[in-house]
């Protein structure tokens, strides 16, 4: 690595002086320096050099950035809290609240060690601080990346270990984060720094293999800049045209994960051209697409469709001089700033106008897309710090595929994102009750994975819900999270209003068994057999009561301690029925359900309605065929109550598959079948038979399905799913 010229206390004022000119925001400056440098006095680097070193090269770096004077102060004073004497009171008293803020939040940042290096979740909650702390002010993470980047060039002197170990955390958080803010020059910097002692073998053979062929690319270069000059200067444009060198990073990465060999990276030969107006731009590249054949497929249009965060250029291939492939970026000077210095860049303090740090913030959050969704995943304190580091590095710091709405909003995604995950991203309830999505115009199915350029329409419905199955869809944790959040207060509603009748149940089974409830329903009592039905609370065991989940005579033979049969009235009443009706003990049910103190009992389901385990059901009292199980709703049994027993469902069988038949009605289009075809696909439903018929007065479509499913709530959502395809009326159980 090349040694880096170390700045003085003189090189910052004199950077500093080019943009800051009032005496009071330079005399914050100098008596910050001043005060940094006494506090830190007797201090040294491992390198043998004086602290204050390294104060000034973060300041140095803060003022190459156009930072303001308190910024630049902070640069100073970053270390003073952690490292000397100093308290926040005192930076108060000597400079400013605004600055002691910004000192106290660099020290939050760094006030958890590498004692807990080799604890994942240890440095999760580390790194947390550090967004936390940028989602509140972005001048934060400015001085922590100059203090990161000054301590990345200096970490010759540290041992290995240290090396690789505060490489790979600057890999892993502080690139991803100069990236997002477009600070390519830092970004950059870094990747190199902690590639070279990550792996000093790769980088040197990539290094060799630069060095290699550098006077051939140089002179290729060059000479495209001389004939792309004599073209553009013909047409009296305005501009600035220069060779750019591709960072050694970059070309190893590329090579890794897209498998390329080093001869295949076609930026390795790249000019930029920048100029007046973004006019400009588009005539240059029309001259130069006259002038040169470009590469199907590479033109990147970032002006129209910039990055988010807030990179702007033309990017074209060409094959050039001696048929040489050559990258061109074509931006204006004020792109140019932007695609170097980022959020620094748009931001840049300007003397004279009223600075509000908050107004700043705000704006920041407007203008870069993902910061907003950032902000908001770090007031989220739910995940653990693990995951919060996993949905930030999968939704923001891996996000390549930019997709927009159709007022032109840039959301940005990761690969294989959906429409389900672009309706999260663009607010919670949109992906609550996203029904559709049009993409390009045209209607696609939930599951469709989108790509950059994509113009995605989500259609919408008031009152409906996510379904259980986009978990398997989506790719963003945000999205995952939002769907399981859902899920859990649609559970927790569910259960609070089934738990009292989960009582009433075992009180009553109670009182049919001849036992009291007061009794038996004692706290102390129930809570001795919860764990045996692996039950938290009583609410637990009540819920389970309610969705049939734990049997009532299981947890009656636990509290009492003895299996009293139904009273003989009752056994003979259902003897005289014509049932058959055995006292054998219980095996498993043939069809997944008994009935309450019936050991075993001829039963079948009832073909006409077809129960699916989870339905309300009640046995039917048949003469020669024992018992027909009906779901509690079928017309069929109304009226019936001499011939009608309870029933229950037994513990569920995930082998067990139920037949049920669904009629959808529907506006006849075109794909109506294929798209019925994919989501009942998509939930998992083995499809046995489907019919469909059009009614050409109407144009309507009668579509008749029959199908097996596991259980009441995979057809639930099934049938949910159904009602949300595009022209479909309803959906509904065919009752025979």
């Amino acid at each position: 690595m090349a040694e880096v010229q170390n700045a003085s206390l003189e090189d910052v004022m004199k950077e500093v002086e080019y943009y800051i000119h009032k005496p009071e925001s330079l005399e914050l400056i100098r008596r910050a320096a001043a005060y940094a440098i006494k506090c830190h006095e007797g201090q040294f680097r491992k390198s043998g050099e004086p602290y204050s070193v390294h104060l000034i090269n973060v300041a140095y770096i803060l003022a190459t950035l156009r930072t303001g004077p308190s910024t630049i102060a902070a640069g100073f004073l970053h270390d003073t809290v952690e490292d000397t004497g100093t308290d926040r009171c005192d930076l108060e008293k000597q400079f400013s609240p605004e600055v002691a803020e910004l000192v106290e939040s660099v020290t939050k940042i760094g006030a958890l060690k590498f004692k807990g290096k080799d604890d994942p979740e240890y440095q999760a909650a580390n790194h947390r601080k550090i967004f936390i702390a940028m989602a509140r002010d972005v001048r934060v993470i400015l001085i922590k990346l100059a203090d990161r980047l000054h301590n990345m060039r200096t970490l010759e002197y540290q041992s290995e270990e240290a090396q690789k170990r505060i490489s790979q955390e600057t890999l892993d958080v502080y690139a991803p984060i100069a990236h997002r803010l477009g600070l390519s020059g830092i970004k950059n910097e870094l990747e190199d720094l902690c590639f070279y002692y990550l792996e000093p073998d790769e980088y040197h053979h990539i290094a060799h293999l630069v060095e290699e062929k550098k006077a051939e690319r140089d002179a290729a270069v060059q000479q495209m800049i001389k004939d792309i000059s004599t073209l553009l200067k013909e047409h009296g444009i305005e501009f600035r045209i220069f060779g750019r060198s591709k960072h050694l990073y970059s070309i190893y990465h590329k090579m890794k994960i897209r498998h390329k060999r080093f001869d295949e990276i076609l930026d390795l030969l790249a000019i930029r051209i920048v100029t007046q107006s973004e006019l400009n731009c588009y005539e240059i590249l029309g001259y130069i697409h006259a002038g040169y054949k470009p590469i199907p497929g590479r033109l990147k249009d970032y002006i129209a469709v910039p990055k988010t965060n807030m990179y702007q250029s033309l990017h074209t291939t060409i094959i050039g001089y001696e048929g040489k492939i050559f990258e061109v970026q074509i931006r204006t000077e004020e792109m140019d700033a932007v695609a170097e210095s980022g959020v620094a860049a748009h931001w840049r303090y300007k003397e004279g106008s009223n600075y509000d740090a908050r107004a700043e913030q705000r704006e920041i959050e407007d203008k870069l897309s993902w910061f907003r969704d950032f902000a908001e995943y770090s007031e989220n304190d739910q995940e653990t710090p693990t995951d919060y580091m996993d949905t930030l590095r999968r939704d923001v710091f891996e996000a390549s595929v930019y997709c927009m709405t159709p007022k032109g909003r840039v959301i940005d995604l990761p690969n294989g994102a959906t429409p389900i995950d672009f309706a999260y991203r663009i607010h919670t309830e949109v992906g609550h009750s996203t029904v559709g999505a049009i993409v390009n115009d045209a209607m696609v199915p939930l599951n469709t994975e989108l790509h950059t350029g994509d113009v995605v329409q989500i259609k919408t419905m008031k009152g409906t819900g996510p379904s259980e199955d986009w978990l398997k869809l989506v790719k963003t944790n945000q999205a995952r999270n939002k769907i399981k959040a859902w899920f859990s207060r649609k559970e927790a509603e569910e259960k609070a209003d089934k738990i009292p009748d989960g009582e009433k149940i075992l009180m009553e089974e109670l009182k049919r068994r001849g036992f009291d409830p007061d009794k038996y329903m004692d706290n102390k009592r129930l809570e001795a057999v919860l764990s045996q039905f692996n039950c938290r609370d009583m609410n637990d065991l009540f819920y389970g009561l309610a969705v049939k989940s734990i049997n009532p005579i299981r947890i009656i033979e636990k509290l009492t301690n003895e299996k009293r049969p139904l009273a003989d009235d009752v056994l003979t009443k259902l003897l005289n029925r014509d049932v058959d009706v055995s006292v054998k003990r219980r095996g498993n049910s043939r069809i997944g359900i008994i009935v309450p103190g019936i050991e075993s009992m001829k039963m079948s389901l009832a073909q006409c309605c077809q129960p699916v385990y989870g339905d309300a059901i009640v046995g039917y009292i048949t003469k020669g065929e024992g018992v027909k199980v009906h779901r509690a709703d079928c017309p069929n049994i109304q009226g019936q109550n001499a011939r009608l027993i309870e029933v229950m469902w037994d513990a569920e069988d995930p082998e067990r598959q139920y037949v049920a038949d669904l009629i959808i009605i529907s506006h006849d289009r075109s794909f109506l079948l294929t798209d019925i075809v994919t989501v009942t696909s998509q939930y998992k439903a083995n499809m046995l038979k489907v019919s469909a018929t059009v009614n050409q007065e109407n144009l309507t479509s009668t579509i008749k399905m029959m199908i097996q499913v596991h259980n009441g709530v995979q057809l639930k959502n099934l049938i949910a799913n159904l009602r949300k395809v595009d022209g479909v009326i309803s959906v509904d159980r065919d009752d025979h």
